[in-house]
């Protein structure tokens, strides 16, 4: 089927269930492949450590969008989350000896089951009641594991070993290099399962709920196994997420999880794009390069602007506000609605529509 065809009209259900539906998209996904498979040999480590940050967050930011974009469940206990994923997977394979992959694996079962706990609420709340009830989830986590002596030995943090996978131990000298193809790996299967899930019977009642919950429960959704199913699914997600950053940073310290990470997560799919998995990858990348693309702008201006470089943290923090607002209000769709629309111009070019 042509790019330039004037609708995607499908004649089967395979057709429609496809992910792909044109040539130009095809291309497009060949052209992303190729992309991940050769950048690890392009960049240095420290933009290569960047990368690996961004899969991680784009993990979490797919997790939060399940329930936030495509279920109209509003949380702000991000951080919470990931910090269960992170001490359930640092202790499973710290002290338990249990292998890292089994560690991650229980970390994901542990930390949805704990977030459709804290769903809860969400059967009788809505709104801003609900991100109210989902900031006390946060505070209470975070709360457990700083004054929770034995999860830390009393030391306050976490000392994790360098990945052990079957005896073979990451080496330092190439230590981003196999971290990227570990997290790239598992962002892509992280991504493709999410597209999935919404060509389903659960994701399309996900979506009903968002859109209106009443007349969801009125076709038969039901609305207590659904919300909780999101919250169960979405923070499996963010699980996952925390257990890399576990054992990827080596240390899991509750200062990594506070209510500025649940910010910076709700901030990814605002600017990347509600209702959008593709949008909550490219809010992880946009967010988590401001700071450094900043810091790199600062060192080249600082002869020239050196104010810029003395109040780097106020000047990170006040772009990451303006990013935000500046969103909300000429592109609330994010930067997935950027991107339609700069795909539909280039099709339709030179005409308006």
């Amino acid at each position: 089927m042509a790019a330039t065809a004037a609708g995607v009209f499908h004649t089967s259900y395979a057709s429609e269930l496809r992910l792909r539906h044109t040539s130009a998209e095809r291309l497009r996904l060949v052209l992303v492949v190729a992309g991940l498979l050769t950048l690890p040999w392009l960049v240095n480590p420290y933009w290569l450590g960047i990368v690996n940050t961004i899969g991680i967050a784009a993990i979490g930011a797919v997790g939060l969008n399940i329930l936030v974009g495509f279920t109209g469940q509003i949380s702000l206990g991000q951080g919470g989350f990931l910090a269960v994923g992170a001490f359930t997977s640092a202790l499973l394979a710290q002290r338990a000896g249990l292998p890292v992959p089994l560690a991650m694996l229980a970390a994901v079962a542990m930390t949805a089951a704990v977030g459709a706990f804290f769903g809860l609420p969400a059967l009788r709340l809505k709104g801003l009641y609900l991100a109210i009830a989902t900031i006390a989830s946060q505070e209470i986590i975070i709360f457990v594991v700083r004054r929770w002596g034995w999860l830390t030995g009393g030391q306050g943090f976490l000392d994790v070993e360098r990945l052990t996978i079957f005896g073979w131990r990451v080496p330092r000298t190439s230590f981003e290099f196999v971290w990227y193809w570990i997290i790239v790996g598992l962002a892509v299967l992280a991504v493709v399962t999410a597209r999935n899930i919404f060509r389903t019977a659960l994701g399309r009642s996900f979506m009903a709920v968002r859109d209106h919950d009443i007349a969801a429960s009125a076709i038969g959704v039901d609305l207590t196994r659904t919300k909780l199913f999101a919250f169960a699914v979405s923070s499996g997600y963010v699980g996952l997420a925390g257990a890399l950053t576990a054992h990827y940073t080596q240390t899991v310290t509750w200062e990594r999880f506070t209510i500025d990470i649940s910010i910076q997560y709700l901030a990814m799919i605002i600017v990347g794009g509600l209702g959008s998995i593709a949008g909550a990858v490219y809010g992880a990348a946009f967010i988590m390069l401001l700071p450094p693309l900043l810091a790199e702008l600062a060192d080249a201006l600082r002869t020239r602007v050196p104010l810029l470089a003395d109040q780097l943290p106020a000047v990170q923090a006040a772009a990451f506000g303006l990013v935000i607002v500046l969103f909300l209000l000429f592109e609330p769709r994010g930067l997935d609605r950027i991107w339609r629309r700069a795909k539909d111009y280039v099709r339709f070019w030179p005409f308006r529509y």
